[in-house]
C-alpha cells in the first residue's frame, strides 16, 4: 500500500457550482406558465378560439420543458459528488436544453399543421373575450421572461449563435428562456390574427401568423439543438481555445503535440489531454505551467514522449 499521503495531488471533478437563483425562478416560471396553459385552453374551448386553444397547448409543452429543466437543475446538483460521473454533473443540464429543443421543434410542427388545419376550415371566433385572454397570456411570458433572462450573465438572445468566444451561457436556462419567449411570440401573433379578424374580418390572418410563428419557433429550436448537441458530443475541436493550447506549449520550437483532446465540463471550464514529444522533456508540471495564463482550462493531463531519434518513432503498420 502507498504510504504518502497522495491527497494534494487529488482533486474534485464537480467543475460547475450550479445556479440556485435560476432553479428557484424556473420553478416560479413553472407555476405561472401552468396557471395561464389552464385558462388559455378553457378560454379557447369557451369562446371557440383556436388560436387560444393552440396557445394553450403549446403552452403546456412548454410547461413539460421548463420542468425538464427544473429537473435537470436538481439531477445536478443531487449528483454533485457522485464519483461515477467522471467529470461531474454539468451535461446534465446540457441534456435538459438538448431534450427542451427537440420538444420545442415538436411545438413548431404542431404549429403549422394546426395551422393548416384552420386555414381550410375556419371557425367563428369571439373576438373581444379571446383578445383580453391572449394578452394576458403575453404579460405572463414577459414577466417569466425577466425573472430567466435576468440570471444568465451572458444574455443571449435566442436566436444568437455566439461562435468562438471562451464564454458560454447557460444552455439548461437559455433553453427555458428561448420555450418562454416561443410563447410571447406565439401570444403576439395570436393577439394580432385575433385583431384582424375583430376589425377587418381578415379571418384567414390567424393561420397565416401561425405558420409564421411556428418557423420562428423552430428556427430558434435549430439554433439550440445545434448547442446542445455540439456540448454533449464533445465537438469543440475547432474552438479557438484549442489553438491557444498549441502555441503555449508549442512556444520553444521544439515541443510538438501529437496528440490534444479538449472538452467542455463546465458553463466556462474545459479538460485537456495532451500528448508531447519533445527532444528535452520537462516533468509534467511545467508544461501545465505554460497553460496556467488559460484560467479556464481546469483539468490538464500531460504525457511527455522523449524524441531520441528514428529509433524512437512508432512502427510502421501498412
Amino acid at each position: 500500500m502507498h504510504s504518502v499521503d497522495i491527497s494534494p495531488w487529488q482533486h474534485s471533478h464537480q467543475f460547475h457550482s450550479g445556479n440556485p437563483l435560476a432553479e428557484t425562478n424556473t420553478r416560479r416560471v413553472i407555476a405561472l406558465t401552468a396557471v395561464m396553459m389552464v385558462i388559455e385552453i378553457a378560454a379557447g374551448s369557451l369562446f371557440n378560439s383556436m388560436a387560444l386553444l393552440a396557445d394553450g397547448w403549446h403552452m403546456s409543452s412548454h410547461v413539460v420543458a421548463l420542468g425538464l429543466t427544473a429537473g435537470a437543475y436538481a439531477l445536478s446538483r443531487r449528483f454533485a459528488h457522485d464519483p461515477s460521473f467522471t467529470f461531474g454533473t454539468w451535461k446534465i443540464e446540457i441534456l435538459g436544453g438538448f431534450t427542451s429543443a427537440i420538444l420545442l421543434g415538436s411545438v413548431a410542427l404542431f404549429m403549422a399543421a394546426e395551422s393548416t388545419i384552420r386555414f381550410f376550415h375556419p371557425v367563428p371566433i369571439l373576438f373581444d373575450q379571446a383578445i383580453l385572454v391572449a394578452t394576458l397570456g403575453l404579460a405572463v411570458n414577459i414577466v417569466s421572461a425577466f425573472l430567466l433572462k435576468g440570471n444568465d450573465p451572458h444574455g443571449h438572445h435566442p436566436g444568437h449563435d455566439h461562435g468562438h468566444g471562451h464564454g458560454h451561457a447557460d444552455l439548461n436556462l437559455r433553453a427555458a428562456y428561448v420555450h418562454v419567449v416561443a410563447d410571447a411570440a406565439t401570444s403576439v401573433l395570436a393577439i394580432i390574427a385575433l385583431a384582424g379578424g375583430r376589425i377587418f374580418q381578415w379571418n384567414w390572418l390567424d393561420p397565416v401568423t401561425g405558420l409564421v410563428g411556428s418557423v420562428l419557433v423552430a428556427l430558434w429550436a435549430w439554433s439550440l439543438l445545434r448547442q446542445t448537441s455540439r456540448v454533449l458530443l464533445d465537438r469543440e475541436m475547432d474552438f479557438g481555445l484549442v489553438q491557444e493550447i498549441r502555441e503555449a506549449l508549442e512556444i520553444d520550437g521544439d515541443t510538438r503535440i501529437s496528440d490534444l483532446h479538449v472538452w467542455r465540463v463546465g458553463r466556462d471550464q474545459f479538460a485537456c489531454a495532451v500528448s508531447i514529444v519533445t527532444h528535452e522533456p520537462k516533468a509534467p508540471s511545467h508544461y501545465k505551467a505554460l497553460l496556467g495564463i488559460h484560467e479556464e482550462i481546469a483539468h490538464v493531463t500531460v504525457e511527455v514522449n522523449p524524441c531520441l531519434g528514428k529509433e524512437s518513432e512508432p512502427p510502421f503498420y501498412p
